[in-house]
């Protein structure tokens, strides 16, 4: 894989999952992330390669070429990657990965009950297409 890789495998039916791709989008003005739900053909390979568990789906994965960060600390290094303002974000990496994932899993573990879950994975636009795997 690219040392340069930056891919962020998310649940592909999931609206807050959704809606962070759409945030990521919005703010990588230089296009440098790449998405793949992790139900895709893509996103099991990757989790195959990096010998991550196929059926479980409710957590973030960022994978920086050769390097799978999870959870809080997935979605605050693409913040930092994010540049601008956002990398300020990363600063919240100095509270305990175990209070940030206690956070994290809370709201993983009700997602579908906050914020809805969609019937089938989200179809990207064709001027977005060649930002997803799959």
């Amino acid at each position: 894989m690219n040392n340069d890789a930056r891919i962020i495998l998310f649940d592909g039916v999931c609206n807050l999952c959704n809606s962070s791709v759409q945030f990521v989008i919005k703010h990588d003005k230089e296009a440098k992330f790449k998405f793949a739900s992790l139900q895709s053909e893509s996103g099991q390979a990757l989790l195959k390669k990096f010998n991550l568990p196929l059926d479980q789906f409710n957590s973030f994965i960022y994978v920086r070429g050769d390097q799978v960060i999870q959870r809080s600390s997935g979605a605050l290094n693409v913040l930092r990657d994010l540049g601008g303002f956002w990398k300020l974000m990363y600063g919240f990496i100095i509270v305990p990965p175990f209070i940030r994932n206690f956070v994290y899993d809370y709201i993983a573990k009700n997602r579908y009950r906050f914020f809805g879950k969609r019937e089938s994975c989200m179809i990207p636009t064709p001027d977005l297409k060649r930002r997803f795997l799959d």
